[in-house]
């Protein structure tokens, strides 16, 4: 089920969002705590869904700075009026006994972690009488996620687990395939009742939450950053439309990204898009490496195939398919013979470097950090430059890896004007924005201006052909692309 919160202030505009929540909740919860004044007896005469009635103090992360007594009256008396849910928290449950048609949820909540002895706080909030139990925790971590997770799977008691956080985001997510008795989602941005809550909209819309169970195969975007990327809409997007029991989650791993490949393999995931800074990292954690992708030292995408997993580079073909599209001409490549200049030295310059050399392109390859540069072309036979020398560079091709340009830093270019030359094809990786400072200022030279959107999706569209053995939807993807980023 999904619960949506409610924290207006006074009775109408409870009300008013009460009606509004009714279209996307299963079940309502009133946060009363946020409230300056309400009826109770009205707000449950006229309730559009099954309710959840919550006063929280403060010592719990909530709004009620009250007595004792009035804020438990209220939950009584919520009781008494046959609210479906009553929201008590561990220390006072034996004040709030339980009555009627009212199930009461008993909760407790740590806003600094989750607590080392998870299976125990669970345990007394079992033993205390709930009908349902329910623990919300901060996770610091993307693998606290796991505990939360293992608690879920173990119990038959009807419980609410949940991780607070952007860490813990999967926790609202993919609790329900554990048996997640419900989770929180808001109205909207900025209506949050927790950190780390979901939109409602997205939870039903992009992650498809209602159809997700036991059986549902689980895939994942794994980087750091990750809030900004648009792998979760446009793959879950693909799987909807390939009707497909699967969904795809943000992962931000912070730190040792084999140690999270590592212990994530309890959760039996099928597959993983893999991005900066994480590319060269992850190949330590695979059981088995395209000959490619051991060549050129990145990964990008993983596969389960029975528990061992495989990794491989779907960034190569996609990048030489979109630039091989935007150039033309004949086979075997348009390539062949073309000068290119590559800008980054990083994971998804390693993977084009090497994709432009085996196609026959001359190559340069400049970078903030020269060193860096230097020594990326002396594997691959390139030249190397110095980022700001790069207007001396004769090309055909100028590439841009780097992310000078994304979102938010929109007014930024890698390169100054002077080094964009009539005719000469840019393609800037960058998809967010799909016009970058870059392509504009190239367009205005007089040049071939080519979107990293065409790109995002060609790699996307063989990670879904790799995982699933079925053909990409890739005008949907494209769709779904150009949406989210208003293009």
């Amino acid at each position: 089920m999904i619960c949506i919160p409610v924290t207006a202030k006074t009775q109408e505009r409870i009300l008013a969002e009460m009606a509004e929540a009714a279209e996307a909740a299963d079940v309502i919860e009133l946060r009363l705590d946020f409230a300056a004044r309400f009826d109770l007896k009205t707000l449950l005469e006229k309730r559009p869904r099954p309710v959840i009635v919550t006063n929280r103090p403060v010592r719990e992360g909530g709004n009620y700075r009250g007595s004792e007594e009035d804020r438990l009256a209220v939950l009584r008396q919520a009781v008494e009026l046959g609210a479906e849910y009553v929201d008590v928290e561990l220390d006072s449950a034996g004040r709030v006994p339980p009555g009627g048609r009212t199930r009461r949820i008993v909760s407790t909540h740590d806003f600094k972690e989750v607590p080392a002895d998870l299976r125990r706080v669970h345990a007394e909030l079992v033993k205390s009488g709930a009908d349902i139990a329910k623990f919300a925790c901060m996770a610091n971590h993307i693998a606290d996620n796991l505990r939360v997770f293992e608690v879920l799977r173990d119990t038959k008691h009807a419980t609410i687990a949940l991780c607070m956080g952007e860490a813990g985001l999967i926790s609202r997510i993919l609790g329900r395939k554990y048996g997640n008795f419900l989770t929180f989602a808001s109205l909207g941005k900025g209506k949050e009742s927790a950190p780390g809550q979901i939109s409602a909209a997205d939870l039903r819309a992009l992650y498809r939450y209602k159809r997700i169970g036991a059986a549902t195969e689980v895939y994942g975007v794994i980087a750091n950053p990750v809030a900004h990327s648009m792998s979760p809409a446009v793959l879950n997007a693909a799987f909807d439309a390939a009707r497909r029991d699967a969904v795809y989650l943000p992962l931000k791993v912070e730190g040792d990204v084999v140690q999270f490949v590592n212990a994530f393999k309890a959760l039996d995931i099928q597959g993983y898009s893999v991005t900066l800074p994480h590319k060269q990292g992850v190949l330590a954690a695979m059981d088995e490496l395209d000959p490619l992708a051991e060549r050129i030292g990145a990964v990008n995408t993983v596969a389960n195939r029975g528990g061992k997993l495989f990794g491989t580079n779907t960034d190569v073909t996609g990048a030489m398919k979109a630039l091989e599209e935007a150039i033309g001409g004949e086979t075997p490549s348009p390539l062949k013979g073309k000068r290119v200049l590559l800008l980054g030295a990083g994971g998804a310059a390693r993977a084009l470097a090497y994709g432009l050399i085996d196609r026959g392109a001359t190559l340069a390859i400049a970078n903030r950090t020269y060193e860096r540069a230097e020594k990326l072309a002396t594997e691959v036979s390139a030249t190397a430059h110095r980022l700001e020398d790069v207007a001396a560079v004769e090309a055909d091709i100028l590439l841009n890896t780097t992310s000078v340009g994304m979102h938010p830093n929109v007014d930024a270019s890698p390169v100054p004007a002077a080094a964009l030359r009539r005719g000469m094809v840019v393609f800037d990786a960058i998809y967010n924005p799909p016009a970058t400072k870059l392509l504009r200022e190239a367009e205005a030279a007089g040049c071939e201006a080519v979107s990293g959107i065409a790109w995002f999706v060609n790699q996307a569209a063989l990670q879904f052909e790799l995982w699933t053995g079925l053909p990409a939807p890739r005008d949907v993807m494209e769709r779904v692309l150009r949406e989210r980023l208003g293009a």
